[in-house]
């Protein structure tokens, strides 16, 4: 057997299960198959092996889902692939082949089903990997960003329990003016490359990784940049996106045989851990711009959104919006919520009436990160947070955000409740950068590290 071409990627992980990505290749039309053992860290006998067959449609990618473990339990695994010249092999015939596994060992790490337990996670966004020519230009400046990270996971106490992804993973637009990415062939090409480097690799062969999509996973500025003949890149772009970052994701359910459904009805998502509960919104696929009916959420995810803000018992609720909920950008471009207030409003008064309390957004995209507070001018019991964390990986054609990149000394929105108004709570950091969240049951710090690892600011929210 041979190594993933792409990944293991370790996906969505519950106290029961968890969602194994990768890819083989396709060799002269030979059936393809990929397959995991596992075992208990500190055991020696391995699981029966799982095997899945590989087609070309999925790009000969598939999603291995082990079943029946146990909570808060270190698991190691062997993952690999081979192509057979028998064509009548099957996902059952080849357990009975003599198979030399690959030799890399990796490992996962079940979460507790403890309620007030410590957990961390890794949150950023943003990482630029140019291709020319069909080969990435100097790859090992975004993947340092994740040399930085393992650097964190390897002594970080509470363990990272998952990292967060949210949005921009690649940069389909690029080269837009003169070479732009448009084919599903260009489109996997840029998928396999950013997720094939080293350092990202390693962490995600043993992080459960959690993704969500933003603009340039399409086009800058989708939907509102859509020209005519777009359609064709909008299709070939989400194709990949499902196989790539929504494959492994809660989005897909769990059926009874073990196996994923093959049907995604939408692409946001919720998961927990314990108290600490998580939505991710899909600000992108879903918006109206009509001028009567403006969106950034369809009626459906926005209603979803409400219902688990309501009746969720979670004591922590983070919510994942790949642009910023809030603070307002001096220059207005009509991609964030500033630019759909109605709905900004219509949620944050959903929060205050319903008096819910450690609602905590999480975003990126801006190139820049920071914390930031927002209150209300007439009710003193309503305070929501944002954790913004942006670039793992800048362009040296894109600025970073900086301060004055905000709007700041003037009402957000203003109801007839009273004002909304909000003031940093970290500096701006103008740099490579992500953020480690440890999440206790007195507070929220928030470490924004540089790329190397390195603590650059400090921030802690406390919950209430």
């Amino acid at each position: 057997m041979q190594k993933p071409t792409v990944g293991p990627i370790v996906g969505h992980t519950t106290t029961d299960h968890t969602r194994i990505f990768l890819r083989g290749e396709e060799h002269n039309k030979n059936p393809a198959f990929a397959g995991i053992r596992y075992r208990r860290k500190g055991d020696t006998a391995w699981s029966k092996a799982q095997f899945v067959q590989l087609t070309p449609h999925r790009d000969m990618s598939e999603v291995i889902v082990l079943e029946d473990l146990q909570a808060d339990t270190a698991y190691e695994y062997q993952a690999g692939w081979i192509t057979l010249l028998n064509p009548t092999h099957t996902v059952e015939t080849i357990q009975e082949l003599p198979l030399q596994w690959p030799r890399d060992i990796y490992e996962l790490k079940t979460p507790s089903s403890k309620p007030y337990v410590a957990r961390s996670y890794i949150v950023g966004s943003c990482r630029y990997l140019r291709m020319t020519f069909g080969v990435p230009a100097g790859p090992e400046q975004g993947d340092r960003t994740f040399a930085g990270i393992n650097r964190i996971m390897e002594q970080a106490n509470p363990p990272i329990s998952a990292v967060l992804m949210t949005g921009d993973q690649v940069y389909l637009d690029d080269l837009n003016i003169i070479a732009p990415d448009r084919t599903f062939k260009e489109i996997l090409l840029k998928y396999r490359s950013a997720f094939s480097q080293p350092h990202i690799k390693k962490l995600m062969s043993g992080a459960p990784t959690y993704m969500m999509l933003d603009d340039h996973e399409i086009e800058d500025n989708w939907p509102a940049s859509k020209n005519e003949g777009d359609e064709t890149l909008y299709v070939n772009a989400l194709e990949a996106y499902e196989l790539y970052q929504a494959s492994h994701s809660p989005a897909h359910e769990l059926l009874n045989d073990g196996t994923l459904s093959r049907s995604l009805k939408h692409y946001w998502y919720q998961f927990a851990h314990g108290d600490i509960e998580w939505f991710v919104t899909d600000t992108r696929t879903r918006r109206n711009l009509s001028a009567h009916a403006r969106r950034i959420l369809d009626e459906e995810q926005e209603q979803s959104l409400f219902d688990w803000l309501i009746n969720s018992p979670a004591r922590v609720k983070f919510v994942v919006t790949s642009v910023l909920l809030y603070p307002d950008r001096s220059f207005n471009g009509g991609d964030a919520w500033q630019a759909f207030p109605e709905q900004r409003l219509r949620l944050l008064e959903t929060i205050r009436n319903h008096r819910i309390k450690n609602v905590i957004f999480v975003s990126g995209d801006v190139h820049g990160s920071l914390t930031s507070c927002l209150a209300h001018s007439q009710d003193p019991d309503f305070q929501v947070h944002t954790i913004v964390s942006s670039p793992f990986c800048n362009s040296k054609l894109l600025p970073y955000a900086t301060a004055s990149t905000f709007i700041f000394g003037k009402p957000m929105a203003e109801a007839p409740s009273g004002d909304y108004h909000y003031e940093l709570t970290s500096k701006v950091i103008s740099q490579d950068n992500f953020a480690q969240l440890n999440v206790t049951t007195q507070s929220i710090q928030v470490t924004f590290h540089d790329r190397d690892g390195t603590p650059l600011e400090i921030v802690d929210i406390p919950l209430r």
